[in-house]
């Protein structure tokens, strides 16, 4: 049976989660910018290439979690295509 929340305590978990997203932020973004250490074979590159990915993901992750807590602070609405 599913667990039930209260607003408090949905609030912390988001802050929580927001908390964790952006301390891999900051792990992915130092591996993005971190030396090639695979000895030039090309791995450095695939490091450098999956870690940007990641730091990508976790910089949305952020910027959603952002506007669940303070909607409509942190910029304009993202434009949609048609």
């Amino acid at each position: 049976m599913a667990e039930v929340v209260d607003s408090d305590e949905l609030l912390r978990r988001i802050q929580r989660a927001r908390r964790y997203a952006q301390e891999e932020l900051r792990t992915w973004e130092a591996r993005a910018r971190g030396p090639e250490t695979d000895g030039g074979s090309g791995g450095g590159v695939d490091a450098a290439r999956d870690a940007r990915g990641r730091q990508l993901a976790y910089e949305a992750v952020v910027q959603v979690l952002d506007e669940i807590l303070s909607p409509g602070r942190h910029g304009a609405e993202p434009r949609t295509e048609d």
